[in-house]
C-alpha cells in the first residue's frame, strides 16, 4: 500500500475536487481498459461458437478453418457467414459475435466494389466504411488504442531519459553539466521531421509492423527528451542547495541515497504536471506523421490515416473525416482537462507557505 505524505494527499484531494479533470481521468482510464480488451467488442472472430455440443472461443485462441465447422474450405472461417448458416439450419449450433463484427484490416464490400459506404445499422457498419471498404469504427477503435499506448510509452521513455540526465546534470554540475548542455543544444537543433523521413526511407518493407512501430517510437523519443532535461536540471539545482541535502551529506548519506530518497521525491511532484501534456504532444505528433505518410506503417489503423482519407474524400464521404476528427478532438480534450486539473492541484503556490 502506498504511504503518501500529507502534502501529496492534499494534492490528490484537490485533484478529486476538480470534477472536470477527475471525471476525464476516470473516462480515460475506462477507455484504456476498454480498448485493451477491444477484441471482445470489435472483432471479426466470434466470442463463442457452439458446434456439435462443443464450445469454441475463437477470439483469443488459434486459427479455425471452415472445415472445423462443417464448411467446405480450409482457410479461416468467416464467422458472420457461419452464424447465418447456423441460423438457417435451425439446430443447436450457434455463434456469438462481438458488438461490431469486423476487424480493422478487413475489406467488406457486399456488392464486390471497394468504396466508402455511409453508416448502416443493418450492415453493422455504425460509422460507415472507408475508401477500401474497411469498417471505420473498427479502425478508430484500434487506432485509438495504438495512439494511447504509444503516447504512454513515449511519455515514460522521455521521462526516464530526461529525469536521469537532468538530475545528473543538476546534482553533479561542473564539467559534466557543461558538456551535456552543449550536447543538448546541438542535438535539439537537428530537424526532427527530416530524421523521420530519412529513417523510414531506408527501413526495409520486410520489417514487421511492431518492429516499425518500435523504430518510430525510438526516433520520436530520441528527439523529444531534451526539454524535460532542462526542467529536471533546474529543479535538482534548487533542491541540492537546500539545508536538508546538506544535513544528509553531514550524516554520511551517499549520492545515490540523496538523489533517490531526497531529491527525486521532492522534484517529481512538479514534473507530474507535464505528463498529460506530454501525452497530448505524442498523440498530436503521431497523428500528424500518419497524416503525412511517415508514421505508422500501412495498413495499421490510425487516426492520422483516417484523417488523410477523409480530407481526400470530403465531399463524397464526409463521414470519414467527421468520425476521425471527432475522435481526435474528444481524446485531446479529455487529456487536456486532466492536465489542467493536475497542474492546478499540484500548484506549489497553493500548498506552500513562504516565510
Amino acid at each position: 500500500m502506498l504511504n503518501l505524505n500529507p502534502q501529496t494527499l492534499k494534492k490528490v484531494r484537490r485533484f478529486r475536487e476538480i470534477k472536470r479533470g477527475y471525471y476525464s481521468f476516470l473516462f480515460l482510464v475506462g477507455l484504456l481498459i476498454l480498448v485493451s480488451f477491444g477484441e471482445l467488442l470489435v472483432n471479426s472472430r466470434a466470442l463463442m461458437v457452439n458446434y456439435d455440443d462443443t464450445l469454441y472461443f475463437p477470439t483469443y485462441s488459434g486459427f479455425h478453418a471452415g472445415t472445423d465447422f462443417g464448411m467446405n474450405y480450409d482457410y479461416e472461417v468467416n464467422y458472420r457467414d457461419l452464424k447465418e448458416m447456423f441460423g438457417q439450419e435451425g439446430g443447436n449450433n450457434w455463434v456469438l459475435m462481438p458488438l461490431v463484427p469486423y476487424n480493422p484490416l478487413e475489406n467488406h464490400a457486399p456488392v464486390g466494389v471497394f468504396k466508402p459506404t455511409p453508416p448502416s445499422i443493418s450492415d453493422r457498419h455504425i460509422l460507415g466504411t472507408d475508401t477500401t471498404s474497411r469498417d471505420i469504427l473498427a479502425r478508430l477503435f484500434y487506432g485509438t488504442r495504438i495512439a494511447l499506448w504509444f503516447s504512454i510509452a513515449f511519455m515514460l521513455a522521455v521521462y526516464a531519459i530526461g529525469i536521469t540526465i537532468g538530475c545528473a546534470m543538476g546534482y553533479f554540475g561542473g564539467v559534466f553539466d557543461l558538456v551535456f548542455q552543449r550536447f543538448i543544444e546541438i542535438w535539439s537543433n537537428i530537424p526532427f521531421l527530416y530524421m523521420i523521413i530519412i529513417v523510414f526511407s531506408v527501413i526495409p518493407q520486410t520489417f514487421t509492423v511492431p518492429t516499425r512501430i518500435g523504430i518510430l517510437l525510438t526516433v520520436m523519443v530520441l528527439f523529444s527528451w531534451t526539454s524535460m532535461t532542462y526542467y529536471m536540471r533546474t529543479e535538482t539545482y534548487k533542491e541540492k542547495s537546500r539545508d536538508y541535502i546538506a544535513s544528509a551529506r553531514v550524516i554520511g548519506a551517499s549520492n545515490t541515497r540523496i538523489i533517490f530518497r531526497h531529491i527525486l521525491p521532492n522534484v517529481l511532484s512538479t514534473l507530474v504536471t507535464f505528463m498529460p501534456f506530454t501525452v497530448v504532444s505524442a498523440i498530436t505528433a503521431i497523428t500528424a506523421l500518419d497524416f503525412l505518410g511517415f508514421g505508422l506503417p500501412p495498413p495499421t489503423p490510425s487516426l492520422g490515416e483516417l484523417l488523410k482519407q477523409g480530407t481526400a474524400t470530403l465531399r463524397t464521404a464526409p463521414w470519414i473525416v467527421m468520425s476521425a476528427f471527432g475522435t481526435l478532438v474528444v481524446l485531446l480534450t479529455v487529456v487536456t482537462f486532466i492536465g489542467e486539473a493536475v497542474r492546478e492541484s499540484f500548484d506549489p503556490k497553493k500548498f506552500t507557505i513562504y516565510r
